[in-house]
């Protein structure tokens, strides 16, 4: 079972994963990354954009204001936190020693 180990730290690509794939994988991630913060953003400028509403007397449902700022908030949070622990995997993979 050892001898079938190859590659950095017993890692090996699957199987029939050429370059192109393995470029295109990556473009998919950013693809994904870059619309998860792109709905985030919409959610804070529309809680922003609720919230000035509700000031200037268009809104008068302030439950639907408090909503979309909670909904703005968590969804920020997550944000935080998923870049704080992918932050601190990259840290973690370069204290490795090879």
């Amino acid at each position: 079972m050892i001898d079938k180990i190859r590659g950095v730290g017993g890692i090996t690509p699957p199987s029939g994963l050429s370059k192109s794939s393995k470029n295109k994988e990556s473009q998919d991630f950013s693809k994904v990354l870059k619309e998860a913060l792109d709905k985030v953003n919409n959610l804070q400028k529309n809680a922003e954009k609720m919230s000035d509403d509700f000031a200037a007397g268009k809104i008068s449902n302030i439950h639907e204001v408090i909503i979309e700022a909670e909904k703005a908030s968590v969804a920020l949070k997550l944000t935080v936190e998923v870049r704080n622990r992918i932050v601190e995997a990259y840290r973690e993979i370069m204290r490795m020693q090879i």
